[in-house]
């Protein structure tokens, strides 16, 4: 046997053994099925998996079976969901069966830890910012408020900033030449990110929306680019302080891949850090 069909059937073996570990852990109660007495074996029964992911009990035995069938990302999803599968499981499943990962699903909760908080607090005068993979801002830092605006006081809609970029006014003052190539930018960003949530019922109605409000993603959306990565040097122009030049930065979190944190380190040659450090003083003497 050739080593690719034994790395094959290995695999498959194991995306079997892991079904079947995983469907004996969880009882019918847990998975809102009836218990029907006594069992021979712990667990879901197969047809019961096949059930509950919406798929023949022929089709999921074979692939308890090892054999070697076709199996569609559709498919898996169903099955994660059935067994109650964590993040890792999930991912564990995916790449045994497709021998890829599975698009990151988007976490209900965008909360971020009191570390990374502190974190962010600590880069200023460096503003700094937490998205999401709908690339809303989740955090942030005091200087990023007094640069970009008070996300605090935002609705969600308008702390996401592909949605801010393309409707905030202040936000093309701040920009004003650059906002074409930053608009550009981050609706590649959005689109690269769209990629693993294509047909999701947010990102359809938020990307409807859109097409509805601006007349530039109306025309640019079709166009298909795609860009991961952050834009490297960003001009703004504060109405306090005027002109500020940064160089941006960009990372996952670590333990929230999800997550991506965001510094946009200010130029050390032209005064903008004098500038920031005014506005700070600035902001520092207004009354609470």
């Amino acid at each position: 046997m050739e080593h690719s069909e034994y790395s094959n059937k290995e695999r498959l073996q194991e995306l079997a053994q892991f079904l079947k570990s995983r469907r004996e852990r969880i009882t019918p109660e847990q998975a809102g099925l009836p218990s029907g007495g006594r069992r021979r074996t712990p667990g879901l029964r197969r047809a019961e998996v096949a059930m509950l992911t919406g798929i023949s009990a022929d089709w999921y035995t074979w692939l308890e079976q090892a054999r070697s069938i076709q199996v569609s990302a559709q498919v898996l999803e169903s099955i994660a969901r059935a067994l109650q599968l964590d993040a890792n499981e999930r991912r564990h499943l995916f790449l045994l069966a497709l021998q890829q990962p599975p698009a990151d699903l988007a976490p209900v909760d965008s909360g971020i830890s009191p570390e990374l908080q502190r974190f962010l607090d600590l880069q200023s005068p460096s503003p700094a910012f937490v998205t999401d993979q709908r690339l809303n801002v989740v955090a942030w830092n005091g200087v990023t408020r007094l640069i970009y605006g008070d996300y605090q006081a935002m609705s969600e809609r308008d702390r996401n900033s592909v949605w801010r970029t393309f409707t905030s006014p202040y936000v093309r003052s701040l920009l004003k030449e650059t906002w074409e190539t930053h608009a550009r930018h981050r609706l590649a960003q959005f689109r690269a990110s769209y990629g693993k949530f294509a047909g999701d019922p947010w990102w359809m109605a938020f990307i409807e929306e859109l097409r509805q409000t601006s007349e530039e993603f109306r025309e640019w959306w079709p166009q298909h680019d795609v860009l991961n990565g952050p834009e490297g040097e960003k001009l703004n122009y504060h109405p306090a302080v005027g002109r500020l030049r940064f160089h941006q930065l960009s990372f996952q979190v670590s333990d929230a891949p999800h997550l991506t944190l965001t510094i946009n380190m200010p130029s050390m040659e032209d005064g903008t850090i004098a500038k920031l450090k005014r506005l700070l003083e600035s902001a520092a003497l207004q009354p609470i």
